[in-house]
């Protein structure tokens, strides 16, 4: 008799290690491979700068055991990378470097696919647009600017890259509609890449360009540019720092193009938390952190039930602009 009692209770203890065990396999995860960073834009574009950012930050922190790469996908307006990164469900080996597109693209049609089929991580960064003029321009401020736009919006042709329903293309119309206007009123004007919106402007074919802050730096020194607002939540540093923002001028406008990391769909919540941890390191990590002033790029951190709080909240403020500008039912 006691034999067999001998022998239940190390059957119970068997079960609870084993059970134990599990719990903590479930819980614990890291790469056991190679970890590919999947972006959508071509060699040398925005997204990647930013996703050989992060590969060059992770891995001076060594924080992740194995190598990282960066893989560019592009074409498609991000499709064929979110499709890729899809290719890969429930395996933490695979990372999207996402960002506003993937919001605007399904609201206006151009993708079948939403940030909701994958598997959010973190956002990261914020890259805010400003709106720039040519010296030789009457506008010498942003207030001239709101002026312009409340009497006339029509003698203002407004460039920006790279299509219609973008960052770029949200914040003209935010900007419409926070001065009492129509949005369907501006007239817009789509370049191939910033660099042809740019030379549009200091050619005199455009009166407004809306860019990214880094676009505009360089052109500052030369004297034939002039930035009158920014759409930030605060003033940038740098080059960049006399610039008001839009709520300094009295007009609730913020807008940029926000970057995060998401992976494929179904996750484990075990790989989940190690990508929220790795990105936390990131965003204290020194020389992360000057890439982004470099950049002009403003932290933009949340994780967990904040960044898809965020989600949220950014798809139903896109949606109520793109039906505005005539882009979405």
């Amino acid at each position: 008799m006691r034999k067999n009692n001998y022998l239940s209770i190390a059957a119970i203890l068997l079960s609870m290690a084993l059970a134990s065990a599990a719990q903590t396999a479930a819980q614990s995860w890291v790469p056991t491979r190679n970890v590919e960073i999947i972006h959508g834009s071509a060699p040398g574009g925005s997204n990647d700068k930013r996703a050989r950012e992060i590969e060059k930050a992770l891995a001076e922190t060594k924080v992740i055991p194995t190598s990282m790469t960066v893989v560019s996908k592009s074409g498609g307006g991000g499709n064929i990378s979110m499709a890729y990164a899809n290719q890969h469900p429930a395996d933490g080996h695979f990372l999207l470097l996402g960002g506003s597109t993937m919001i605007s693209n399904h609201i206006i049609g151009a993708s079948k696919m939403n940030y909701t089929d994958f598997t959010p991580i973190a956002s990261l960064t914020n890259d805010y647009i400003v709106f720039a003029v040519n010296t030789a321009s009457p506008l010498k401020t942003g207030k001239d600017l709101i002026e312009r736009l409340k009497t006339n919006p029509q003698s203002l042709s407004i460039g920006f890259a790279s299509a219609f329903g973008n960052s770029r293309h949200i914040g003209a119309g935010m900007l419409m509609r926070a001065v009492g206007g129509n949005p369907r009123d501006l007239k817009t004007v789509v370049f191939k890449g910033s660099a042809e919106a740019i030379s549009a402007l200091l050619g005199g074919h455009i009166d407004v360009a809306i860019l990214g802050a880094i676009n505009s730096v360089v052109h500052l020194g030369g004297g034939r540019m002039r930035v009158l607002a920014a759409a930030t939540p605060r003033r940038f540093g740098g080059a960049l720092a006399h610039v008001p923002t839009w709520k300094e001028l009295g007009i609730d406008v913020v807008s940029g193009s926000w970057g995060g990391v998401f992976g494929p769909r179904n996750l484990a919540p075990a790989q989940i938390t190690f990508w929220e941890d790795v990105m936390r390191q990131l965003s204290q990590n020194t020389g992360w952190k000057a890439d982004l002033e470099k950049n002009y790029w403003l932290e933009d951190f949340a994780v967990g039930a904040q960044f898809k709080k965020e989600l949220e909240k950014d798809y139903a403020d896109t949606r109520k602009v793109l039906v505005d500008v005539g882009l979405a039912k």
